[in-house]
């Protein structure tokens, strides 16, 4: 092979590589699409992700139905937050430990959602004998819970504890035969949706998962039938 024959083939070699360098790439397809939050329907918080239309919505797991008493004497049920999206969690206001910082985390959502009627967050007294309303009060002062916004619930300690964990699958030590003797503690904060669908499970100890729960409620607040 002669030198210009090689100058030639060297020279289309070159032009195919610049054209298939501009070419346009492909445009991301819908499958590449965010699929929206999953859903949580057991104590090992698998996600499962189920079309917004699927009928198995209507046969998965949901929170059952509530009557606590809040810092202000008001009862709220699960009608207080019938079409709403809802924040969880279970503290008792004598904790040393992890609820201060659970209530201040929380005090974050509450800010973010400030005027948004659509968000309530709920917190569930795990000592409700010692935690009054009274008490309650003082303590939402303290922290400065916004009463329109955020409930700290007491009760009947029994059913705090029945709904706390077949509803919300909340306790440290899964796994174990529990009664209502026996000490309910964790650390996590739920996610609620409209229909009392669990969607997301957050470390109310980190700031990090805190703002990845703000995120998460703005996404569920796109999320209509």
């Amino acid at each position: 092979m002669n030198r210009a024959t090689c100058i030639i083939i060297l020279g289309f070699i070159v032009s195919c590589l610049g054209l298939g360098c501009r070419q346009k790439q492909p445009a991301q397809t819908s499958s590449a699409k965010v699929e929206g939050l999953p859903y949580y329907t057991a104590p090992d918080f698998t996600p499962q992700w189920i079309p917004g239309r699927s009928k198995q919505l209507d046969t998965i797991h949901t929170i059952a139905s509530f009557s606590f008493t809040d810092q202000n004497g008001n009862t709220i049920t699960n009608n207080t937050v019938a079409d709403k999206i809802y924040v969880a969690d279970f503290f008792f206001t004598a904790c040393p430990g992890i609820c201060p910082k659970l209530t201040k985390s929380l005090k974050m959502v509450q800010d973010a959602f400030v005027n948004d009627d659509d968000i309530i967050l709920l917190s569930h007294s795990v000592t409700p004998d010692k935690d009054v309303p009274a008490v309650l009060k003082k303590y939402a002062v303290n922290y400065e819970v916004n009463d329109k916004r955020w409930h700290l619930l007491t009760g009947n300690k029994d059913s705090i504890y029945t709904i706390a964990r077949k509803s919300y699958f909340a306790d440290e030590d899964l796994g174990m035969q529990k009664n209502s003797s026996d000490f309910l503690h964790t650390e996590n904060i739920l996610l609620i949706d409209r229909h009392r669908h669990i969607r997301g499970v957050y470390k109310g100890t980190s700031p990090a998962e805190m703002n990845n729960l703000i995120a998460d409620i703005k996404i569920l607040k796109e999320e209509r039938d």
